[in-house]
């Protein structure tokens, strides 16, 4: 996949088909968009992304700047999917101001080369976000490029939308946002040394400390799994600050992965988040933090065989 970032002299070499958003957290209607120009793939048009860096609502101060997915994040998805080209156009206020007119002729049609553009009824560009998809259709014939307009996808009688899945993993109902994601929610870094606390008691456990721009579900303990080396391996995974170990306010997510004890410092791995099992707090000692734990343990092996054998 061709990364585009960090400049606006860019020219797509051949026809593309385009898809345009912000894309947090790929959802359920993200992907049947991506679907729409992954076909066009058959008809020889070329696959591509157009997000901003950063997000409309960062460069505005509309929202916190907390994201479902960290731009690495983003562009593994991308890459897993079969993309092409991602764009992460620059979004400065300058750019931002860009007419929506002017934006369709001169990014989508002559530097993107667009044959083919799939989007939302919710689609906006340009300036102040004036730029929507009754301007695509009435621009089509003079662009040359065929608009395909994408409904949205529903679930319990609600549109799926970024900020519906940001409002289940602020209550952390991970079994929800994995229906609205179509995949369990995940965080991914690179294995951090923590306390090894975990050693002292036989079971150690990997360190990740997330970015603070990673939306992050409530401090707690979830039944987890981790993906390593192409494979994945069970677990359960505490989020917050360790308070019964630690007086450090530092937010980490600690996983302890069933039957695992090899030192894997510095390698990156992705923890996904299947359940909610309690709340984080802090305990009178380290003996009882350790029988608890233990006895989540046990619970989550017992979740995780019902999981494989669908119960």
């Amino acid at each position: 996949m061709q990364i585009i970032h960090d400049t606006t002299d860019f020219k797509i070499e051949g026809k593309s088909a385009v898809a345009i958003g912000k894309f947090d957290g790929i959802h359920q209607g993200h992907q049947k968009l991506l679907d729409y120009i992954l076909e066009q793939g058959a008809h020889g048009l070329k696959s591509v992304v157009f997000t901003f860096e950063p997000p409309p609502a960062v460069l505005f101060k509309t929202a916190s700047g907390r994201e479902l997915m960290t731009r690495e994040e983003k562009r593994a998805a991308f890459w897993k999917m079969g993309i092409d080209v991602l764009i992460e156009f620059p979004l400065t206020f300058e750019t931002a101001a860009m007419e929506p007119q002017d934006f369709i002729e001169e990014v989508l049609v002559r530097r993107l080369r667009a044959s083919y553009i799939a989007a939302g009824t919710d689609v906006s560009f340009g300036a102040k976000g004036a730029g929507n998809y009754m301007l695509l259709r009435s621009m089509a014939s003079f662009g040359g490029y065929e608009l395909q307009l994408v409904d949205k996808v529903c679930y319990n009688g609600r549109e799926i939308s970024s900020s519906y899945v940001r409002e289940e993993v602020g209550k952390g109902n991970m079994e929800e946002v994995k229906v609205l994601l179509g995949v369990p929610y995940a965080i991914s870094g690179i294995v951090m040394h923590g306390r090894r606390f975990g050693r002292t008691i036989g079971m150690p456990t990997v360190n990740l400390l997330p970015p603070g721009n990673k939306l992050l579900p409530p401090n707690g303990v979830y039944y987890s799994d981790v993906l390593m080396d192409n494979g994945y391996y069970k677990g359960i995974t505490n989020i917050g600050y360790k308070p019964t170990v630690s007086e450090a306010k530092q937010m980490g997510v600690e996983t302890y992965i069933y039957g695992f004890d090899e030192e894997i410092y510095g390698r990156e791995i992705t923890v996904r988040l299947l359940k909610f099992k309690r709340p984080e707090r802090r305990f009178k000692g380290k003996e009882e933090l350790r029988e608890q734990m233990m006895k989540d343990v046990e619970e989550g092996k017992v979740f995780h065989r019902e999981r494989c054998s669908g119960t």
